[in-house]
């Protein structure tokens, strides 16, 4: 059995925004508004070479299957494509859709039963992306001043978030998670999005760019 570890140590970089490249922000705003996840990204405008696999998901943590079933429908009307359709799991319910510019979402829950009425509320959102090697990235970022909240031996971690940030940080074997979002593991590209952190720019491992974030990524009402 795969043992989680638990570590503690000073954090001197954190995850303070996420901002996705689109090449239509007008169209990225309405699609963000309507599905209801906004205020948790940030947009720009880019025309950066992009195919396949861009190596990253972003998740929505919410109450029960209703609520899934509220987002995922709210995606789908606003334009975005299913790639799995919500249902249950071993672990919970969940469903998977990719925007019109290209970023995969995953909206989940654990619950396999609704215990009250669906709401638009999000628990969590979790930037889950796909590296090569979990340990090397891990002790990379490590390096870089975060602190590990969940390991699971080689497969999965999970950073503590800072104080101001609204999303939540880990990793996860690039073709496993692939696999779990239904589309093929190859890619080539920018990865089209950018992590904004508390301190200087860096390129990591797998090739996702952060740069230092100019404010604290604004906090949902």
């Amino acid at each position: 059995m795969v043992m989680a570890t638990t570590t503690s140590t000073a954090t001197d970089t954190s995850l303070a925004s996420v901002t996705l490249e689109v090449a239509d922000l007008e169209a990225a705003r309405r699609f963000y508004g309507a599905f209801g996840v906004d205020a948790y990204i940030r947009l720009r405008a880019s025309d950066a070479r992009s195919t396949g696999f861009r190596g990253f998901t972003l998740g929505l943590t919410v109450s029960g299957p209703a609520t899934v079933d509220g987002f995922v429908g709210a995606a789908v009307d606003a334009g975005a494509t299913v790639l799995k359709p919500a249902a249950k799991s071993l672990w919970g319910y969940s469903g998977v859709v990719q925007a019109p510019d290209g970023t995969i979402w995953k909206v989940a829950t654990s619950a396999k039963k609704d215990t009250g009425p669906a709401t638009r509320e999000i628990d969590e959102v979790v930037l889950l992306i796909g590296v090569e090697d979990v340990k090397a990235t891990k002790h990379f970022y490590v390096g870089r001043g975060l602190t590990v909240a969940k390991s699971v031996g080689g497969k999965y971690a999970e950073f503590a978030p800072g104080q101001s940030s609204t999303v939540k940080l880990a990793l996860y074997k690039r073709r496993a998670l692939a696999k779990d979002l239904g589309v093929p593991a190859d890619g080539t590209g920018s990865h089209r999005i950018v992590l904004g952190g508390t301190a200087d720019a860096f390129t990591d491992l797998d090739g996702f760019a952060w740069e230092a974030a100019e404010s604290p990524a604004p906090t949902p009402s």
